[in-house]
Formats: structure tokens, C-alpha cells, sequence
């Protein structure tokens, strides 16, 4: 679906915007497993594109409370705006057309570079230079194919931010490259839990040990959850209390092995389907 014409924020931040700015539905994306609404919003003479998923909109999950996914998808952009920007599109919490929703930036994402320039089938036994390899995959009549993915520092950064947030579900089509080299992730609704749910194509370096910047913002997240912190009072109000100190023991568990997680075994590790 294709986006109006973007103004540049000049007076307001994008989440100030996004957070206080008149919301206008303009369609639905009809690919999404909830409701999805491609909408503008404006304030001041300031215009974006953005997506506006309302609670009331949202399929009961077994294992996850009904009426919480907005807030995880809100929760899970504040962590990553700890650990690095531009991982998670702007994402906020506020009232809307349908009631209160997750609304979050629309990202234009480049079509030249996705698809085959992130993740791949390989009719190989080993992934080769560029690529790290997932698992084997079945791609019918009996065959099986090696699932790889880019050796791309922008997927091994949302790999760290899967692995703190919990997140149950990074298929293919919530990666989004852009133009100008950014990759973004989306899709966070299903995170937090307090049970071991990690399911992510991004494998590929479990095992691995954390890269010098990814340790250093780890350390930097940990004494950003320290209660009364900011955003551990921010998470209070989007997620449970036991849910945070599951976090802070995710992200102390990655500082104290210095690798990043492997499959737990006890939960598929792929979503179903992968894109």
C-alpha cells in the first residue's frame, strides 16, 4: 500500500506526533493476523503515514492475556530504543478511531532489498561466504533446502534485541530494509513472556560470542531496568512486574555467557510459517 505524501516533523518529535496528532484511517492491511489500519496522522501542520493495530482488534492467544498485545509492541520499542535506534519503527500507545491502540511509523521498505538479500533457500549442505545457516527446511516432493540467512550486523542487532525481549515470532516478512541502509523490525506483539518462547529465523549465530557493542548495550540496558529508572517505569505501565524481572534476567543470563542463545528445546525454535 502505497504511502500519501510525508511531511518531516519540524516542531515535534515523531512520537509526539504519533502520540497527540489526529488519526485518519485510510485502509486496512488485510495481511496481518490482527486488525491493521494504514492511517495518517497530523498535528500542527505536520503530516506521517503510520500503522494503528487497536486492542479491540486483537485474536485471544493462549498463552499470552487478551487485550496486552499493543502494549508489548509499545514495550518492545522502548528496550530497543535503549539497546540501539533505529531497530523498531517510533511506537506509541494512545487512543484512536477504534479505542486505544498501538499506532507506530509507517517504514517504506525497499523491495531491492529484501527477499533474496536477506534470507535464502539453498539447494547446499553449508551456507557459504555471506550467509549463516538456520536449519533445513522441506520445499516439497521429499527435498529439503538449507534456510540461511544475511551475516548482516543490522539482522545481529535485532538477533540481541529477540533474545532480551522473549520475542516468539521474527518471521521474514517483519524485517524491513530500507532505501538509505536502515533495517527495521516489526511485529512485536507476542514478547515478554516470562517462559522461554524465543522463535526467530535469526539463528544463525547462536553460540557466537556478543559482539563489543552488543555487550556494551546490554550493560547499558541492565542499568536502564534498575527500577525507578525511566524505562523501567515506562515498562511498568505496558507490561507485568514479573514479565520485567524476566527481562532483566534475560539480559543479565546474555551479559554473564557473553553468547548469544541457542534453541532451548522445549518450544519450536522457527515460526510457523517463517515468513
Amino acid at each position: 500500500m502505497p504511502a500519501p505524501e510525508r511531511i518531516p516533523p519540524r516542531g515535534v518529535t515523531v512520537t509526539e506526533l504519533l502520540a497527540h496528532g489526529e488519526l485518519t484511517i485510510r485502509g486496512r492491511i488485510r495481511e496481518a493476523s490482527n486488525t491493521a489500519l494504514y492511517c495518517t496522522v497530523e498535528h500542527e501542520g505536520e503530516r506521517v503515514a503510520c500503522v494503528y493495530k487497536p486492542v479491540a482488534g486483537e485474536r485471544p492467544l493462549w498463552d499470552f492475556p487478551d487485550g496486552d498485545l499493543a502494549r508489548r509492541e509499545v514495550a518492545a520499542y522502548e528496550v530497543a530504543e535503549v539497546l540501539g535506534r533505529d531497530l523498531v519503527p517510533p511506537t506509541v500507545l494512545r487512543d484512536g478511531p477504534h479505542g486505544e491502540g498501538m499506532c507506530q511509523l509507517w517504514i517504506d521498505s525497499d523491495p531491492e532489498a529484501s527477499g533474496d538479500g536477506l534470507l535464502a533457500l539453498l539447494d547446499a549442505r553449508e551456507p557459504g561466504p555471506g550467509w549463516k545457516a538456520v536449519g533445513f527446511a522441506e520445499v516439497g516432493e521429499g527435498r529439503t533446502a538449507l534456510l540461511v540467512h544475511a551475516d548482516d550486523d543490522r539482522l545481529r542487532r535485532l538477533a540481541v534485541l529477540d533474545a532480551v525481549i522473549n520475542n516468539a515470532d521474527r518471521k521474514g516478512g517483519h524485517l524491513l530494509p530500507t532505501a538509505d541502509g536502515r533495517l527495521y523490525g516489526i511485529d512485536h506483539g507476542v514478547t515478554f513472556h516470562t517462559d522461554d518462547k524465543l522463535r526467530t529465523l535469526l539463528w544463525g549465530w547462536a553460540g557466537e560470542p556478543l559482539t563489543t557493542g552488543a555487550l556494551a548495550a546490554l550493560t547499558a540496558l541492565r542499568a536502564a531496568l534498575e527500577p525507578e529508572e525511566p524505562l523501567a517505569t515506562r515498562l511498568a505501565e505496558l507490561i507485568t512486574g514479573p514479565e520485567i524481572d524476566a527481562t532483566r534476567a534475560r539480559v543479565a543470563a546474555l551479559l554473564a555467557s557473553g553468547v548469544h542463545p541457542r534453541p532451548g528445546g522445549q518450544w519450536p525454535a522457527i515460526p510457523w510459517p517463517p515468513v
